[in-house]
This record gives structure tokens, C-alpha cells and sequence, in this order.
């Protein structure tokens, strides 16, 4: 059975929508940081810290998903979407581990997800049901 995270964008988050293609930049911002860490270390941290190549679906603009790159991380499936409440509509990133996903997948979305929240200001709603706040209250 699958498991979700969502990352939502709250009224004080540093945007009140998002797209995919920004969710992909964001990514790429990732790997960036990690590349410059790696320098830092002399070492090639980038390929460790991000073991995945990100595939776009076909012909849909709601998701993409990363695909593992070696034996210990399988893929992780990144979604876009809004959802409707009383007083307005919320837009969130949905991070989806299959039911094929492994360990280092769920230990790689977490870290994911926590950098997500962070550069956006949103709130964590984590696999395990905890909710992490990165925007100011």
C-alpha cells in the first residue's frame, strides 16, 4: 500500500500556488546545494545525496516521479494539486512512496520533504501523520 506526505502552502508561505515545473526547480536547487556541499567535502556527495533521475509522466502535468539510480532507492512520485476548504483553496505537493518503494526511498522523501517545506513555507504533513510547521506563526 502507498504512502503520502503533503506539503501545503498555508496563507503565510512564500507562494500561494505552485506548479510542477517550479517543484522541478526546486529540485534542481536540491541537487545544486548538494553538488556545492560535495566540492566543499572533496568528495562526489551530489550522486549520494540525490540517486535519482527525474522522469516526466506522459502527456500529464499533475506528477513526475524520480527513479532510483542504484539497487537501494526504487522511485518516489511527486504530485501537484489544490484542494478545496471552507474558506479558500490550498494548494499542496504530494509526495507518494509506491508499495514497491524502499527504506533509503522513504529515508530520501523525508529529507525531501523537509527541504520542500522549508524553502517554501509550508506546512509538513509527514508519512507517519506528524505535522512539521516552516512558516512563521
Amino acid at each position: 500500500m502507498s504512502t503520502h506526505a503533503y506539503i501545503k502552502l498555508v496563507p503565510a508561505s512564500k507562494k500561494k500556488t505552485i506548479t510542477l515545473e517550479e517543484v522541478k526547480e526546486l529540485f534542481h536547487t536540491y541537487q545544486q546545494l548538494m553538488k556545492k556541499t560535495g566540492e566543499q567535502l572533496g568528495w562526489g556527495f551530489e550522486n549520494a545525496s540525490f540517486p535519482y533521475q527525474i522522469v516526466a509522466a506522459d502527456g500529464n502535468e499533475q506528477w513526475f516521479y524520480l527513479k532510483g539510480t542504484n539497487d537501494r532507492y526504487h522511485s518516489i512520485i511527486i504530485g501537484v494539486g489544490q484542494e478545496k476548504t471552507e474558506k479558500d483553496e490550498t494548494s499542496f505537493i504530494q509526495v507518494t512512496l509506491p508499495t514497491n518503494a524502499t527504506h533509503g526511498d522513504k529515508g530520501k522523501a523525508n529529507e525531501f520533504c523537509k527541504f520542500l517545506a522549508k524553502q517554501l513555507e509550508g506546512e509538513l504533513h509527514l508519512f507517519n501523520g506528524r505535522i512539521m510547521y516552516y512558516y512563521k506563526r
